[in-house]
């Protein structure tokens, strides 16, 4: 038997999956084989195996005995997927499970790589997370999350609320996405909101809030562009987690209905936030009515520096890529890029604020498109020339994904 079957490849292509099946009786190993077509290297891969094709040769795997081996024999941190918690499960099949999930770095000119996948005698305990998401209430709402690499946050209703008299509470209504430059592999979003506001404004060792959002569209925010202005809601409303490392965090933010020249939009944001990586993928769901199509349009801050930090700011478009780089030179904080890819773009623009990649939208059909960042102190790219690469190098991932291959045997 041969299953072919297309699925998300660290929330950044589409890798075709092969399920070989030798015999209809129960397999006691899964071989996994995958491969690409690129001669660069490719750190970081997640490899994804729906839980269905697990099962049907593993049956009755659990998701806390697994273990999932290299070619050198080396064990890998893995994920299950759960995408229904409340699913009755009483056959032990993992009827609410999505996707198994592990890394491999490709080096350069490394093009196939092979895994086993096994039933573990005992539980394996938890992985360290590498990736992770939550609502932070006592910050007015912010969402945050991080992988490995980045941290963001989006704003929430309590910053939008109106200060009640006399308390000096903060305002803010965006729709704009903030970064977090990192310069450690381990979690710091908790760690950040616990210390205080003010000192993660300063490195203290662990990285910086040096990002300016404020009505924006930050690093990565949405709009719809009508030609001439770009129209935006404000804070998101609402907030859901599907999955939250250690290798993958997913989740959903919903912002209210705004209007664009007539029409009024919402939209539903889906995050897919890889380890190791230095981007995220965004599906943005718009829902409207009216026009059969829209123009969205994904924007970069023109002046995201601290005050008295902006030396120079740099923007470069790649029709080929469908890409947008901004690099910008700072005074002492260090040097920063931001990038756009956005595949179905249709093209570049700008307003006041903020320049713009654009894409037509379909009312209730998702697009896709991937945010990054790195920062000199934190990263290794250090010059503006290595952060395009790396750009260019994320495009051509996405335009060759990884192909997966799973025979089961004995």
């Amino acid at each position: 038997m041969i299953l072919r079957l297309s699925l998300p490849v660290a929330g950044f292509a589409t890798a075709i999956v092969t399920l070989f099946a030798l015999d209809a009786t129960a397999a006691e190993r899964l071989s996994v084989t995958a491969s690409h077509a690129l001669d660069i290297a490719r750190p970081a891969e997640t490899i994804a195996i729906p839980w269905a094709r697990v099962n049907e040769a593993l049956p009755q795997a659990r998701s806390q005995q697994l273990v999932i081996k290299d070619a050198a024999g080396r064990s890998l941190p893995y994920q299950v997927t759960n995408l229904n918690a409340t699913a009755k499960d009483p056959q032990m099949v993992g009827a609410a499970y999505g996707e198994l999930l592990f890394q491999h770095d490709f080096k350069a000119g490394e093009k196939n790589a092979t895994f086993t996948i096994e039933k573990a005698t005992a539980v394996v305990p938890p992985f360290p997370p590498k990736t992770y998401a939550r609502f932070v209430k006592e910050r007015l709402d912010d969402f945050g999350w991080e992988n490995d690499k980045l941290a963001h946050r989006a704003y929430g209703p309590a910053l939008k609320a109106p200060a009640p008299a006399g308390s000096g509470k903060e305002v803010l209504a965006t729709s704009g996405m903030d970064i977090w430059f990192k310069r450690v592999p381990y979690p710091i979003v908790d760690r950040w909101y616990n210390i205080g506001h003010d000192h993660y404004h300063v490195d203290l060792g662990e990285g910086i809030d040096m990002y300016n959002v404020g009505t924006t569209r930050g690093a990565g925010g949405t709009g719809i562009w009508d030609g001439k202005t770009l129209h935006v809601g404000a804070n998101y409303t609402d907030w859901t987690i599907l999955a939250n490392g250690p290798i993958r965090t997913v989740f959903e933010l919903r912002y209210d209905a705004w209007d664009a020249a007539g029409v009024k939009v919402t939209e539903v944001k889906r995050f897919t936030v890889d380890a190791g990586r230095y981007f995220d993928r965004i599906d943005s769901t718009f829902t409207f009515s009216g026009p059969s199509t829209l123009t969205a349009a994904v924007g970069l801050n023109k002046r995201p520096s601290d005050k008295g930090q902006e030396v120079k700011v740099e923007f470069s478009e790649n029709k080929a890529d469908a890409s947008l780089v901004q690099w910008v030179t700072q005074r002492s904080f260090g040097d920063f890029g931001l990038a756009l890819i956005v595949p179905p773009a249709s093209g570049f623009a700008a307003d006041e604020r903020n320049v713009l990649v654009t894409a037509p939208v379909t009312s209730g059909k998702p697009i896709s498109y991937h945010v990054g960042a790195a920062w000199t102190r934190g990263s290794p790219f250090t010059t503006q020339a290595e952060y395009s690469k790396h750009v260019a190098d994320e495009a051509a991932r996405l335009r060759a994904p990884v192909r997966v291959s799973v025979m089961a045997g004995r």
